[in-house]
């Protein structure tokens, strides 16, 4: 009897394995669609439409339209964005009153209960509930329906997606080190390059099928070019995987260990990726002449770097390390944007780790998003690196509908640095001796 359960069992891998590699993963490596993807995208749309119609119909207290749609703020507080030059003008009175100090308790308290920059390390708010969570801040009431559709949208996800997606990515990382160590034996010319790219573009697109990815590419006149550099907001380590899916880049990153430490050392074998040592990552010069090296060769390929630091979750654009500005050449702006009707991208590394993190993207329904390419930009004359990483920042704030904050992402992790507090200290003190409170 357990003979017969095996071969049962050897029989149904067959057929799985066979299905996925004649219906997705070979399509998907010659880059064409047998249309699969598209029917499963036009059903999930209009079951998210129906939950939706279905959730309104049910909410007993609708708010009102402007509130749901709006998106310029999704926090819990109403900020008032009146300068502190104003608020404060009354202290040129001569007698200290005790609503003197009204202002920076508020500010006090509004930053104690929703800050603008931690808000940016959670995932982002829907308007409406996309069948993920079977929690809705917006609608207290769900209809028998709808939690049928939920219910089947659990059996689908967990018993179909979940194992067709790891399959998936198995043979895609499979087919990565096998593919990118077989080509590292050849010799380094022209034919070795050409293998690699198609290597790692094919991976690339069996990966962004294990995503049910659907990725809408604009202006690829832009895309960039060898001996460049390509800099892009990052929302999630699959942020690589969305842009090496339309083309090759060279990554940049500190080396690491288990799977992804092999991942690494077969990957360098075949494409002159740059990989760091622990110690060799945190030396700035170390990393800044590596680069350089890397830029100088134009039959290298374009750089791939994401200069925030850390994953921001995809409403907004953090400060921009500067190293990767101060090297020369081309700057290659790339902007992502994600909807997170389909799926939440976003990774909250303070929260999950790697494998809860894929296993939340693998459960989801799609990974949806668009990719814009912005012209290649230049350090102008006079121009720090600073400045010219703050203007590369504007330009794909505005390209991707981000906001542009000027906070680092390193406080993620980190304390706001004394000196920082210190200079709000002063200017403060200065506009209390400017206008006569003082002295």
């Amino acid at each position: 009897m357990e003979d017969v359960w095996l071969a049962v069992a050897a029989r149904v891998g067959a057929v799985w394995l066979a299905a996925v590699l004649g219906l997705i993963v070979v399509p998907s490596a010659l880059g064409v669609s047998l249309g699969i993807s598209e029917a499963y995208m036009w059903v999930l749309v209009k079951t998210l439409e129906w939950a939706t119609l279905r959730m309104e119909k049910g909410d007993k207290n609708p708010q009102p339209q402007e509130l749901k749609t709006s998106t310029s703020s999704n926090g819990i507080i109403e900020r008032d964005e009146t300068p502190m030059e104003e608020e404060i003008d009354h202290l040129n009175r001569p007698n200290f009153e005790l609503s003197d100090i009204f202002y920076f308790c508020r500010k006090g308290l509004e930053a104690i209960v929703e800050d603008e920059v931690t808000q940016r390390f959670s995932s982002e708010e829907l308007v409406s509930w996309n069948l993920l969570t079977r929690t809705n801040a917006n609608f207290h009431y769900i209809s028998l329906r709808l939690t049928i559709v939920w219910a089947i949208g659990v059996v689908v996800r967990y018993c179909f997606l979940l194992p067709l997606r790891i399959t998936l990515a198995a043979i895609g990382i499979t087919s990565m080190i096998v593919g990118t160590t077989l080509v590292g034996q050849l010799p380094n010319s022209s034919v070795k390059n050409y293998l690699s790219e198609v290597v790692h573009l094919t991976c690339s697109r069996i990966l962004v099928r294990a995503l049910s990815g659907t990725i809408h590419y604009h202006n690829k006149e832009n895309k960039p070019k060898k001996g460049g550099i390509c800099v892009a907001n990052h929302t999630s380590p699959i942020d690589a995987i969305i842009l090496t899916n339309d083309g090759c880049y060279a990554m940049v990153g500190q080396v690491h260990g288990g799977l992804m430490g092999v991942i690494q050392r077969a990957t360098v074998k075949a494409c002159p990726h740059v990989w760091f040592e622990r110690s060799e990552f945190k030396d700035r010069h170390l990393v800044a002449e590596r680069l350089k090296e890397h830029v100088a060769d134009k039959n290298k390929l374009p750089v791939l770097i994401f200069p925030e630091g850390t994953c921001i979750n995809n409403t907004s654009v953090m400060l921009f390390r500067k190293g990767s500005f101060g090297i020369g050449g081309a700057i290659h702006p790339v902007a992502i944007k994600y909807d997170p009707q389909f799926g939440d991208a976003f990774w909250n590394s303070s929260k999950y780790n790697i494998v809860s993190y894929l296993l939340r993207v693998m459960t989801s329904w799609a990974i949806v998003c668009n990719v814009w390419y912005l012209p290649p930009m230049f350090r102008e004359e006079g121009e720090d690196a600073v400045q010219f990483a703050n203007r590369v920042r504007s330009a794909i704030a505005r390209r991707g509908g981000l906001t542009e904050l000027p906070w680092d992402g390193g406080l993620k992790r980190a304390k706001v640095k004394d000196t920082f507090r210190e200079e709000q200290q002063k200017n403060y003190s200065m506009m209390l001796v400017r206008n006569g409170s003082v002295g």
